[in-house]
């Protein structure tokens, strides 16, 4: 059986840190990857790395995951799968994005990184690392790629991408996906949810991406007390194409006058409005209560169980190409990249 080769792409974050001479964390040369971690070879992996700029995850934007996606485009033919290792602060945003703007994706994509930095001695990095490469170069019997999606692999579970939200800053299962159940789940073994991974894309087509992107969205997180100011002043930002609402438990928002007329303001103005719950689980329903009839009603687009970093980038995606009104809401309510629950 021919070897396998993936393509590691390191962009900074935790994982790449080890203990200099001195003491200090200093970034770690993961062309020494073998030296650092001599069990990959148990693997039967070509591995090769290539280093993009070094950032915090924490500055990450949009010109970033166009970096990625094009060099995940430019190598696709030449590998089996892709390892991108991220900073944990903002990898369910990339995950999100890149499960967007990769179409026809038929290779795994595996996001992963650490809490603890690689030069350490307890660090979750490489047990993180050797897992996800083994995802990324998982095949079935008739050789398609076992998990052909974006993911992201942490501490023992394989999530979608964009399904994922990082749920603590100090535990080592740093990541959770609330409203869908796990790809695969590692213990002795992997066990690969087959049920629950997207089906392959054609293997026969090439890969497409998608570049544009806008950056004219903001994230609206609703608490008692908001003023009519505050929120007429954050919708009447200058070129503002897209909100995502945070809302209260199932949808719901204040009915007060105001508040309606000021949303339904903008909607008339085109932007672009999106209801997604403040609840770590759970999905909009805004046709229960009347504190989410309103909103319904004046055109706010339902998010159903898409967590805010699915409804952000898929707001920039859809929003980013020369697209009609009709075809964004089109494509806000049809799950593209499995990103909610229909």
């Amino acid at each position: 059986m021919r070897q396998k080769k993936i393509l590691l792409i390191y962009t900074g974050g935790t994982i790449g840190m080890r203990s200099d001479a001195a003491g200090h964390l200093a970034p770690f040369d993961f062309n020494a990857l073998h030296d650092e971690i001599p069990s990959l070879k148990q693997l039967d992996i070509d591995i090769e790395v290539l280093t993009i700029t070094p950032i915090d995850s924490s500055n990450v934007t949009p010109q970033r995951w166009v970096e990625l996606a094009v060099i995940i485009r430019d190598n696709y033919a030449l590998y089996d799968g892709f390892v991108i290792l991220h900073g944990t602060d903002t990898m369910s945003y990339t995950a999100s994005a890149l499960s967007f703007m990769l179409e026809n994706l038929a290779k795994p994509v595996v996001l992963t990184g650490s809490q603890i930095p690689m030069g350490i001695l307890r660090t979750d990095g490489r047990e993180n690392l050797i897992t996800a490469l083994e995802i990324a170069s998982a095949t079935n019997a008739d050789g398609s790629a076992m998990v052909p999606e974006v993911a992201v692999y942490f501490q023992n579970s394989l999530f979608r991408g964009n399904r994922t939200t990082k749920q603590s800053a100090e535990e080592l299962s740093a990541f959770s996906s609330y409203n869908y159940p796990s790809l695969a789940d590692v213990g002795v073994n992997i066990a690969y949810n087959r049920a629950a991974i997207l089906p392959c894309g054609d293997a026969h087509e090439p890969l497409r991406i998608s570049t544009s992107l806008s950056e004219n969205v903001m994230v609206i997180k609703l608490f008692p007390g908001i003023g009519e100011n505050m929120l007429r002043s954050m919708l009447s930002v200058e070129g503002l194409r897209g909100v995502v609402l945070e809302t209260f438990g199932s949808g719901n928002a204040p009915t007060m006058e105001w508040f309606i007329s000021t949303l339904r303001e903008a909607i008339e103005r085109g932007v672009v409005i999106v209801n997604v719950t403040q609840c770590i689980g759970g999905s909009i329903s805004m046709d229960i209560y009347e504190t989410g009839a309103g909103l319904q009603s004046i055109g706010v687009v339902s998010g159903h169980d898409m967590t805010t970093e699915a409804a952000v980038t898929k707001l920039m995606y859809v929003l980013g190409s020369d697209r009609t009104p009709e075809e964004v809401k089109r494509l806000l309510a049809e799950s593209l990249k499995g990103e909610f629950t229909a």
